[in-house]
């Protein structure tokens, strides 16, 4: 259906989201700087945020920048009620709904002008409504592109509302840092900034062959595609995930090899038990890795048959693990994460040789009742006995 203003796209994140549901939940953090976390900063409010507390940060760093800062230990199972409730009003605004992540997601509104009126009027119905019905606030980015309405809602950040009309569209975009971009980072920025490039206008001036022989062949064309807004992804509905995954933040060392071998142990325990539940097997183990210098790495391995036998999966973990030991010991570890990909759709996987159930799949399936039953903690290996435990996340789907 035609619309008007073309801007039909609209990215909804919901703002400071851990550290909101806490200030939601609890009165006596409203308007105060809240992390969650301890080690490791998992989220913080904009209280926070405005001091220069940033998520992924050292717990004794923060804490060094807001000394009046409130830390709370994370309650996964809140934010994910919390997710829910929102969700279900993005579901009831439109059918038109992809889910990025726990707290954000596109919505495209193009089949409801005749019902509803232009975007702008649904985007701010929607804003109210999640206040009023879930209590908190979310910022909306409003644009004829996934990609532009997503840089709309982080300018438009916190609490607000921003819509990009399409005859407007690089004028916005090329005003703005090269950070906006999808895909740059502190290395690519620092490339660019080499060259003088620091404004997204600035990228689109150079030219595809120039970023090209800049960055590479992929991340150039992906820039300059992007410096000119073109992006034809539609909104898509009911795609199944693609990767099951938990992450684990550690905090600055040193961790001994051990240590970091149980947490990944505990980290498989936490995939597979998920895998389990929703029918699922998967055939590619990733190992993702953080350093204390913040960068970044990801280490891969394909099984032969898709599979959610834990101690199979585990292996896969511990052998990519192993390549990467002298890396870690030279760099630092902050952060571990674990997703299993290339998963079944129908949940079927094969017997993994010795064919013996009893200590394969039917040990999992006990364990996985006992957790079920007495809560995720109620076994735990003997390897993480007596150890501090940091908190545990999903990571976010594909």
């Amino acid at each position: 259906m035609f619309v008007p203003d073309g801007a039909n796209i609209l990215h909804a994140d919901l703002d400071a989201f851990y550290a909101s549901v806490e200030q939601r939940d609890d009165p006596r953090l409203r308007g105060r700087p809240v992390i969650v976390g301890g080690g490791v900063v998992l989220a913080c409010s904009y209280e926070a945020k405005r001091r220069g507390v940033r998520t992924a940060m050292g717990g004794r760093q923060a804490r060094a920048l807001c000394p009046e800062a409130i830390v709370v230990p994370p309650r996964m199972k809140a934010y994910a009620e919390a997710s829910k409730a929102v969700f279900a009003i993005f579901r009831d605004t439109t059918p038109m709904v992809e889910g990025l992540s726990i707290d954000e997601a596109f919505l495209d509104v193009a089949g409801l002008y005749r019902l509803e009126g232009a975007p702008l009027g649904i985007a701010r119905r929607l804003r109210e409504r999640v206040r009023a019905e879930a209590g908190l606030a979310i910022t909306v980015g409003v644009a004829r592109t996934k990609f532009l309405a997503k840089v709309a809602s982080g300018v438009a950040k916190p609490d607000g509302l921003l819509v990009v009309p399409p005859d407007g569209e690089l004028t916005f975009l090329h005003a703005l840092p090269v950070q906006r971009l999808w895909g740059v980072g502190v290395v690519t920025a620092a490339k660019l900034h080499a060259h003088h490039v620091t404004t997204v206008g600035q990228v689109a001036r150079l030219g595809e062959a120039t970023l090209v022989s800049m960055l590479g062949e992929g991340q150039g064309r992906h820039l300059h595609a992007l410096a000119h807004n073109r992006d034809p992804r539609p909104v898509v509905t009911g795609v199944r995930r693609r990767s099951i995954g938990a992450q684990r933040a550690l905090g600055r060392g040193p961790h001994p090899r051990p240590f970091q071998e149980a947490v990944l142990a505990e980290l498989t325990d936490r995939v597979t038990r998920r895998m389990r539940a929703a029918n699922r097997a998967g055939r590619t183990v990733v190992l993702r890795l953080r350093f204390a210098d913040f960068t970044r790495v990801t280490r891969s391995r394909t099984l032969p048959r898709p599979t959610a036998h834990t101690q199979t999966i585990l292996d896969a973990v511990l052998a990519l693990h192993a390549a990467a030991v002298s890396e870690i010991a030279n760099r630092g570890l902050t952060l571990v994460g674990l997703a299993v990909t290339n998963l079944d759709g129908d949940g079927s996987a094969q017997l993994e040789l010795p064919f013996d159930v009893t200590s394969g799949d039917e040990l999992d399936t006990a364990l996985d009742r006992v957790r079920d039953r007495f809560g995720s903690a109620a076994l735990t290996r003997a390897s993480l006995l007596g150890r501090r435990q940091g908190p545990t996340v999903p990571l976010l789907p594909d």
